[in-house]
């Protein structure tokens, strides 16, 4: 049963994450919004005292 010889899947398994770790964080963090953030104006909130109908 070669399915449960784990040199060669281990292997494949260590490889294939390092892969993972070592170059798909640099790529998805290399991503850029396609517009710039600009700040909305600061509005001031009122704030009116809640009136308790008792």
């Amino acid at each position: 049963m070669p399915q449960l010889n784990p040199a060669p899947w281990f292997m494949i398994l260590i490889f294939s994450w390092l892969v993972f770790l070592a170059f798909l964080p640099t790529k998805v963090m290399s991503h850029t919004f396609p517009n710039k953030l600009v700040p909305e104006d600061k509005k001031t909130v009122t704030k009116t005292p809640w009136n308790w109908p008792w």
